[in-house]
């Protein structure tokens, strides 16, 4: 069964948002901010306990000091392809292993960091929990801060972003009838 991939809705961005200056009483002016595209591949890791399904997820804090939960992720390396990408990211930062079940789309934004705007694309995948145990002890830039186990039934309430919770949405409606 073939699934849409999910999308934000689009808006106009803020004229600070892709790197305009307004000048009081005047118009949007675009600066010269250089763009860097960036991908990472992460995803939703699935295992059952005790008759129900639970998905690890890892809480960052961001640039503000905030916690927010999110889906693990991270950037491919060397010759890795998404897939793999996602399997060895989501192990480092979750400490599950896991295989992949499914694709599950991909979803984009923008935001600006030191001097330049960044435009990213993350492709999530649905795996299946195959061991390991909870840590963020294997992060290897200690980018999260906290690992959890949630239920998949209470996963987009417990997920920050409304991008990953629809992520989290099509995941539930991808999984096999036998898991």
């Amino acid at each position: 069964m073939a699934h849409p991939v999910p999308s934000a809705p689009k808006r106009t961005p803020l004229p600070s948002a892709i790197g305009a200056h307004v000048v009081p009483g005047g118009h949007p002016t675009t600066s010269a901010l250089p763009t860097v595209e960036e991908v990472s591949a992460g995803g939703v890791v699935v295992e059952k306990y005790d008759g129900e399904l639970r998905v690890a997820i890892i809480a960052r804090l961001n640039r503000g000091g905030r916690l927010e939960w999110c889906l693990p992720k991270g950037h491919p390396e060397n010759q890795e392809n998404h897939e793999e990408a996602a399997i060895r990211e989501i192990e480092e930062e979750t400490g599950i292993c896991g295989s992949v079940l499914a694709p599950l789309g991909s979803i984009d934004y923008w935001f600006t960091v030191s001097g330049h705007r960044v435009h990213k694309t993350v492709h999530h995948y649905l795996l299946r929990a195959t061991g390991g145990h909870l840590t963020i002890e294997n992060d290897p830039d200690h980018e999260a801060v906290d690992v959890a186990w949630v239920n998949l039934s209470d996963l987009p309430k417990r997920l920050s972003f409304p991008n990953e919770r629809r992520i989290a949405d099509l995941a539930r409606e991808t999984l096999p009838e036998d898991f």
